[in-house]
């Protein structure tokens, strides 16, 4: 008796352990018990940050250091974690794809915190006021003065973006591209009659003294603020919150965006 006592403890064992393992089924679906993002970030000893070029929060400079208000904040955060960040281009309708499948760990790129983007990601507490406006070229602003008078002009817009959003809220008829820079290029060429972008983006990439001198921005869309993008869940959501908050207290955010010349639409912490 006492060994058959034995067997069916040694049994009862075997199967509590089984049932206490790492993973489980869940509707044919294998669970894995996962570490928080902090310690995945911490792990592995880089934040990897997502974002597309977009003076004057995400670009690069002579030697292809990526710079900016952005880039710069976040290479901050990284050292206060203890990690390095690391930047990668991605598509900007597809960094919600991106983070999910951990490809990037961040969307950090002047990010219009909308409906769409607080229901597919954590985000951070607003850090700048923006606007949507639009882009023509210098010699033909006088005719686009008004949203009405946009009614037939060709635009061309970010995929994806905000700017794309406010397109389709007029009924404007655009060509998708793949990024903001390509937008007003396709202006600048006469290619576009017009483009919707990020006013940060317009005040740093157009007129006197940059690369498209021959280009203005006209009809304001809407007003929009920032966000930094994380996993749904993601601990790194609060941890971001309290270095914000450090580091407008301290004047390290309001240093920076003087930097870039955008101090004025920064958001207090």
């Amino acid at each position: 008796m006492k060994r058959v006592m034995a067997l069916l403890l040694a049994l009862a064992m075997c199967l509590l352990m089984t049932a206490c393992g790492g993973s489980t089924e869940n509707n044919g679906e294998s669970e894995q018990t996962e570490t928080s993002d902090l310690d995945y970030v911490r792990e592995k000893g880089t934040l990897v940050v997502g974002i597309t070029e977009f003076e004057p929060m995400d670009y690069q400079d002579a030697n292809g250091n990526w710079i900016g208000f952005d880039a710069d904040m976040a290479a901050a955060f990284a050292k206060s974690l203890g990690v390095t960040a690391e930047f990668r281009l991605i598509e900007w309708d597809s960094k919600v794809t991106e983070l999910n499948d951990r490809t990037i760990d961040v969307v950090w790129n002047g990010m219009t915190l909308n409906d769409d983007v607080k229901a597919a990601m954590g985000t951070s507490n607003p850090y700048f006021n923006n606007a949507q406006v639009v882009i023509v070229r210098a010699d033909a602003a006088s005719r686009y003065q008004t949203a009405a008078s946009l009614a037939d002009a060709a635009f061309a817009v970010e995929s994806g973006s905000a700017g794309q959003e406010q397109a389709n809220a007029h009924g404007f008829a655009y060509t998708e591209v793949t990024d903001q820079a390509a937008a007003l290029q396709k202006v600048s060429s006469g290619e576009a009659d017009s483009a919707i972008v990020d006013f940060l983006l317009a005040i740093a990439m157009i007129g006197d003294g940059t690369g498209y001198a021959d280009l203005t921005y006209t009809v304001s869309l809407s007003s929009e603020e920032y966000g930094v993008g994380f996993r749904k869940g993601s601990d790194l959501t609060a941890a971001l919150n309290d270095f914000f908050a450090a580091s407008y207290t301290d004047g390290t955010m309001m240093s920076i965006a003087r930097t870039y010349g955008i101090a004025a639409f920064l958001l207090a912490q």
